[in-house]
């Protein structure tokens, strides 16, 4: 089988990371496959769908570096809706109903405090022609639902094993709402058998969807596609996610947290894998080892604080030609290799790359120190050129004069030079801040 996904989602706001998971695994599928992956906009909800969002959502994918073969929006492919409509009505197995959202309500408030599951009653079957004209003379309209066969629907998941419903124990999904408008399962189901869909991949949330759809595909004389349900995301302490995912959008992650596409990819990829999480530089490595038998159906943990450190490790292994467009984009034309070498251990995050330049470069707020020891350094202090053996030979030779050392010896210095108490290595830092600048620092004048 030629393996086909996709990823669906509906432009009513910004991708979050439980969405992308979805997205980046469906992805990783087909490319270990040698298959495709393909992006679909349901956005047939006018009411709701904006057209900034479909814009972000197709950014916030390029972003991550999850490109796709083919593109679809909904909202293009009603005809192909109606068509589909018309058949099921042909096979008798979608019916009118006209019970109003109020009266739906009642039956099920009156199901659950009879300890029974919620599950419509198909009342409207029972209506007559006369009936059903009477109900539309007083101006109700229907809406239509898909007449689902009581009997068994199974499916081997790829991630949850073997899934068995009774069509009994279903409510039967309403496909078309009384102002005519297609929901989401025809419109799902109609775009999987044309596009080729071979495999299906969302959340475990959609699993009871899934056991309809399984009858709406094969109504519709389709294969339906192989399915692979994901455990949805859960906070560090087994929460789930709905309420964090605002502030945890990929837009926010990107634009506020200052995080690197790969952190995201290196953590998501790995979450509810018994593979350990590591930062990546790159798809390839996540490509070759994906395998849906890696995925558990306990609920994975997501923690941001893991983004963050992976963030910091992909920082520091990232060499200066992956960065120097970057570098330049943030007005830093002339940071050069080593200054990049010199700061990436000391970088959580890539845009704090301005403040260690500015360290070296431009000004700091003069440290108080000891006024006699730092004129001890003065006075020690080598002439240029420098290299990585100088800040060693300098504070040898201050460590002589003054018979300080360790700390009480270097953190006077680190402060003087950098107005910090931590960053990266002076040994490196010195000869890029330079003799002068180092002069003038350690006299206390702001350089």
């Amino acid at each position: 089988m030629s393996v086909v996904t996709r990823f669906a989602p509906s432009p009513t706001g910004l991708l979050h990371v439980g969405n992308a998971r979805t997205a980046l695994i469906a992805w990783l599928f087909a490319r270990h496959a040698g298959g495709r992956f393909l992006l679909r906009l349901d956005d047939t909800d006018t009411e709701r769908c904006r057209p900034e969002f479909a814009a972000a959502i197709e950014r916030d994918l390029a972003w991550l570096g999850i490109d796709w073969d083919g593109f679809a929006r909904q909202s293009e492919r009603t005809a192909l809706y109606a068509a589909a409509i018309e058949r099921l009505k042909r096979q008798g197995r979608l019916y009118p109903c006209y019970e109003t959202p109020e009266e739906l309500a009642l039956k099920r408030k009156s199901l659950l405090s009879r300890g029974r599951p919620p599950i419509y009653d198909r009342a409207a079957l029972a209506l007559g022609d006369a009936e059903r004209a009477d109900l539309e003379a007083k101006g109700l309209r229907p809406h239509w639902r898909f007449r689902l066969d009581h009997a068994a629907i199974e499916w081997e998941d790829l991630v949850r094993g073997a899934v068995r419903f009774d069509g009994a124990d279903l409510s039967d999904p309403v496909l078309i709402r009384a102002d005519g408008t297609a929901l989401y399962h025809i419109g799902s189901v109609v775009d999987d058998i044309e596009l080729g869909i071979s495999h299906i991949v969302r959340g475990e949330d959609h699993v009871a969807n899934t056991a309809a759809h399984v009858q709406l595909f094969e109504a519709l004389d389709a294969r339906p596609p192989r399915f692979a349900h994901l455990p949805l995301l859960a906070d560090a302490v087994g929460k789930g996610l709905s309420k964090r995912l605002g502030s945890l959008s990929l837009q926010a992650l990107r634009e506020e947290e200052g995080l690197e596409p790969m952190a995201v990819v290196s953590l998501l990829a790995r979450l509810g894998t018994a593979d350990p999480v590591e930062p990546f530089a790159g798809m390839t490595p996540l490509i070759a080892g994906f395998d849906f038998g890696k995925f558990a159906r306990g609920t994975p943990k997501f923690d941001p604080a893991d983004l963050g450190r992976l963030n910091a490790r992909i920082l520091h292994g990232t060499d200066y030609d992956n960065v120097a467009g970057r570098l330049a984009a943030l007005g830093l034309e002339a940071a050069d290799r080593p200054f990049w070498e010199a700061v990436r251990p000391n970088l959580a995050r890539f845009d704090a790359v301005r403040d260690w330049w500015e360290i070296v470069h431009g000004t700091i707020e003069p440290a108080a120190g000891d006024p006699a020891f730092l004129a001890e350094a003065v006075s020690v202090l080598p002439p240029e050129p420098w290299d990585g053996t100088t800040f060693a030979a300098w504070t040898a030779a201050l460590k002589q004069a003054t018979g300080r050392k360790g700390r009480e010896l270097f953190q006077p210095l680190r402060l003087a030079l950098t107005g910090r108490d931590h960053g990266p290595e002076m040994k490196l830092l010195l000869p890029l801040i330079g003799r002068r600048t180092v002069l003038a620092r350690l006299s206390g004048r702001e350089a």
